[in-house]
């Protein structure tokens, strides 16, 4: 029997490190050829790492949130032959950066030491013999996927008390779905329960996004669209549609996107980034003549960004069954690095539960957002008095260090030009 050293692999797109998001595998698991034992996340991508070989898990490198460099240890597996690392880690080998919370005291305290951390190096011959090493498990936590996981938190319940029905006993979305806690079965009792949640992988990407979004100035410029027009107009290709099958259903984004596309050809500063590295010399702005549209959409593990590329050459049709087909990659998990990366300016809409007015942030370093709220009939005056008409704001956030307040107000002008008299949409000029 020998070990074989599985390090992190070079993902590509020039990604020098990755953060560990979840364990597929614990110590003492077999895995076959091929079989994912590890999902790391590379910017908002989550990556599943397969074993390159068959054998038994030895050891994890470290736990869950835990940024490893490519080529760093990842896991050791005892294999039939002779392998390709020692047993043990060599005394220098380098810990890995951590950027989880610190892991407890030493095995001199009171607390062991934690079992997700890599065996240590050999004693010094000087140094009393301690306790054997605990294996490289992680006591009580069931194998989930980041996905189940969020659901389960979603739901309120403890993995530990769901039995799993996959490989290895891995708990699967279905089991969640199908779980009815003792408490649903006899009656309500008082949850005494306190919970502490790391911050790791896609929420602490986001997380980090935000913070570096409250650094640059925004202003969000709101306005009110009637939209009775484009609501009639949608009802009626939608009419047409059905009798296609296999045609996508038009929501509003499809002529939004199609409105932005039109905007931004009269105001291309609009769809750009501000880029400010310091290396690179002083602030500019890029512009693009393509519209990579960011769709912001919603996932079990957080708000992602696929991206609707080449939006100025697709129909309303392309238009829909595109944002369609991101929408349920990026909740699937199956969504790609370069379908969640590339944007020029996105939308951002909470359909239904939309508000009647939100203040947008910015998807740095792009320059605008355009937010989508609710529709609702409201009172519109027609000149000589009020009739409920169907009516949706428009919040559209700005980076104010390149984008006026004017040149704000008559982008969102002219969107609402646009979506409220909708055969411009369709005009050649």
């Amino acid at each position: 029997m020998g070990v074989y050293l599985i390090r992190v692999p070079d993902i590509g797109e020039g990604i020098a490190e990755t953060e560990i998001a979840e364990w597929l595998v614990a110590p003492g698991d077999l895995v076959a050829e091929d079989q994912p034992i590890a999902a790391v996340m590379t910017d908002k991508a989550t990556v599943e790492i397969p074993a390159p070989v068959a054998g038994r898990v030895i050891a994890c490198a470290a736990a869950p949130g835990t940024v490893l460099a490519v080529g760093a240890e990842l896991m050791r597996l005892e294999v039939e032959g002779a392998g390709n690392a020692e047993a043990t880690p060599p005394a220098a080998q380098p810990a890995p950066r951590p950027e989880a919370p610190p892991a407890p005291a030493p095995a001199s305290a009171a607390a062991p030491a934690r079992p997700e951390a890599l065996p240590p190096s050999r004693p010094a011959a000087a140094q009393p013999s301690a306790a054997p090493a605990q294996p490289s498990a992680i006591p009580d936590r069931p194998l989930a996927a980041p996905s189940v996981r969020a659901l389960a938190r979603e739901r309120g319940l403890d993995l530990r008390q769901i039995t799993g029905t996959g490989p290895g006993g891995r708990i699967l979305r279905t089991d969640v779905e199908s779980f009815e806690p003792a408490a649903a079965r006899g009656g309500r009792r008082r949850n005494l329960s306190v919970e502490e949640i790391p911050v790791i992988g896609l929420r602490r990407k986001i997380s980090d996004r935000m913070q570096a979004a409250t650094a640059v100035p925004h202003i969000t410029i709101v306005e009110e669209v009637e939209v009775s027009a484009l609501e009639t107009l949608r009802a009626r290709l939608n009419a047409r549609a059905a009798a296609h099958p296999g045609a996508a259903r038009l929501t509003l984004l499809p002529f939004l996107a199609r409105a932005i596309v039109c905007a931004v050809a009269d105001q291309p500063g609009l769809n750009a980034h501000h880029l400010t590295d310091a290396a690179q010399g002083p602030a500019r702005l890029r512009r693009f003549g393509a519209v990579h549209l960011g769709i912001a959409t919603q996932t079990p593990s957080g708000l992602v960004v696929p991206v609707l590329r080449h939006a100025e050459a697709l129909g309303l049709g392309e238009t829909a069954a595109e944002i369609a087909r991101l929408a349920e990659a990026a909740r699937g998990g199956t969504a790609t690095r370069e379908e969640l990366s590339g944007s020029t300016i996105t939308i951002t809409s909470l359909g239904a539960l939309g508000a009647i007015a939100t203040t947008p942030i910015l998807n740095l370093p792009e320059v605008a957002i355009i937010g989508v709220n609710r529709i609702a009939q409201r009172p519109f005056w027609t000149g000589t008095g009020f009739e409920p008409r169907p009516m949706m704001n428009l919040s559209c956030s700005f980076d104010h260090r390149v984008v006026d307040g004017w040149d704000g107000a008559v982008f969102v002008q002219r969107l609402r030009e646009l979506l409220e008299t909708p055969a411009l949409l369709f005009a050649e000029v």
